[in-house]
């Protein structure tokens, strides 16, 4: 039996930020959690609990996560907040 896998709770904090500088994001869930579209480009984004140490095995990428990743030839990011998210898919110029 396969459980509901669980959402970070940062998540829809991260997918309103994106939403709010003009990103289009879909929830997709695995392998990863966001389909992202913006500038012309898609990439992927996975979320990360802030709060959770790396030593937490709940912070940490699946395994199923890590061989996706090795695989993906587009860009992934790791966002732990929103404004990390915004950062990563929009750049440091978004933020001065």
């Amino acid at each position: 039996m396969r459980h509901a896998a669980r959402v970070d709770k940062n998540q829809a904090a991260i997918i309103d930020a994106l939403k709010r500088v003009g990103v289009s994001v879909e929830v997709i869930g695995k392998p990863v959690d966001l389909l992202l579209w913006c500038n012309g480009e898609y990439s992927l984004m996975e979320c990360k609990n802030p709060e959770r140490t790396s030593e937490d095995p709940d912070s940490r990428l699946t395994k199923a996560q890590v061989e996706f990743i090795d695989r993906w030839p587009g860009k992934i990011h790791l966002a732990r907040t929103p404004e990390e998210a915004v950062r990563l898919v929009l750049g440091e110029k978004v933020m001065a």
